[in-house]
């Protein structure tokens, strides 16, 4: 690997800040990091990742602490899920190359122990990037990114990494390579992705103490954050999520109560109108919240909860009846120590999914979830076509 054609110099004010391509997956660019910062001997030194990766990256084996209940009370399954599969793309490639993952990171991160430099945490916070990308996709985004994801976990195809293919990751971010298949159908998530970590990453980077600054970069940013580090950055703006849309939220409020205004006119046609729709209501939401908790095969305890708490949560908003199965689940069959130790294996694959005590609880939170939704549209459909 040659110094020239992966170190990019800029000069800021009165900085020098050297730029380095990496691969997050190669050997060769953690060798590449200790040669640049033992000949530079930087004041800081840069590196793309927030506080909850430096952390995943210096305890490794933190993911089997992991309490599922906390988790799932905190409402972070989406995000955990997400950062799972993000962790176990970057795992499935550095297996095939004989490698550790963020071995550059580490490297330069350990440097800083060593020489003295100030280490500086440059990327965005991955729940930030990931929740901005899921409050600005439309439901119908979100929807066909769920289906994405699911239609692409059962590719088990362990085909060797080429050398092509490894001087291709250093053209691209991590995070963009693991979702690369679906930037062209979502535009917004290469740009959230990669565009504003360019402005996130450059703004820490110039702001970074000393005179000379080293930044480890994965090689699909360098470009970026070179030309946004002459510019100036709204880090208010990139580091915000936005709030959930006024007109969701008044859509859920609007469908809980709208159903309790039918059924109670149901009522003043005549009785057995008023609790056929009552039926309805707990049948619908009920049956498909059980139903879609079984499919991932959750425990009869799980099934049931789901059965009694969805016809309850549907009506109101900040209730799911996704945690309630999904604490059960958790409770009932506690992941083991080879569960967590396996994530990154069975999370590619459906047997792997439903097999993975861990994996499947949380799916039956988000499986639970979408049953009692489409269950809440059919009931009310229903009610509605008995009125009317």
């Amino acid at each position: 690997m040659s110094d020239e054609e992966h170190i990019t110099r800029v000069q800021y004010q009165d900085k020098e800040i050297i730029l380095i391509a990496t691969a997050h997956v190669s050997k060769a660019s953690a060798e590449l990091v200790k040669e640049v910062i033992d000949r530079e001997q930087p004041d800081s030194i840069c590196v793309e990742l927030d506080e909850d990766r430096y952390q995943n990256i210096k305890n490794p084996k933190e993911w089997s602490d992991t309490d599922l209940v906390e988790v799932i009370k905190e409402k972070k399954v989406g995000f955990m899920l997400a950062n799972l599969v993000l962790g176990s793309y970057q795992k499935k490639l550095a297996d095939q190359l004989g490698t550790d993952v963020g071995q550059e990171m580490l490297q330069g991160i350990q440097a800083a122990e060593e020489t003295g430099a100030q280490l500086v945490l440059a990327d965005r916070s991955i729940q930030t990037t990931f929740m901005r990308i899921w409050r600005k996709m439309t439901l119908k985004e979100k929807f066909e990114l769920l289906l994405n994801l699911f239609f692409a976990l059962d590719d088990e195809e362990e085909n060797e990494i080429t050398d092509e293919e490894i001087a291709n990751l250093l053209q691209k971010d991590m995070l963009e390579g693991a979702m690369a298949n679906m930037k062209e159908e979502f535009p917004k998530i290469g740009d959230i992705l990669l565009c504003e970590r360019d402005q996130h990453l450059a703004n820490k980077i110039k702001h970074a103490p000393g005179k000379k600054v080293v930044a480890i970069l994965g090689g699909g940013h360098v470009a970026g954050v070179k030309e946004e580090i002459f510019k100036e950055q709204n880090m208010q703006e990139i580091t915000t999520v936005p709030a959930a849309g006024k007109t969701m939220k008044v859509i859920g409020w609007a469908i809980p109560i709208a159903i309790i205004v039918l059924i109670l006119y149901g009522f003043t046609q005549s009785t057995q109108t008023g609790l056929e729709q009552i039926l309805s209501w707990v049948l619908w939401n009920g049956t498909l919240a059980a139903l879609f908790t079984a499919i991932m095969l959750g425990h009869p305890l799980s099934v049931l909860t789901a059965f009694v708490v969805a016809p309850i949560s549907s009506l109101n908003p900040m209730l799911a009846c996704g945690w309630f199965a999904g604490l059960m689940e958790a409770h009932i069959r506690k992941p083991k120590v080879e569960d967590v130790s396996n994530i990154s294996n069975d999370i590619f694959s459906i047997k792997g999914l439903f097999h993975n005590r861990f994996l499947r609880t949380l799916l039956i939170v988000i499986m639970a979830n979408i049953g009692s939704s489409l269950g809440t549209v059919i009931a009310g459909l229903d009610i509605i076509k008995s009125l009317f």
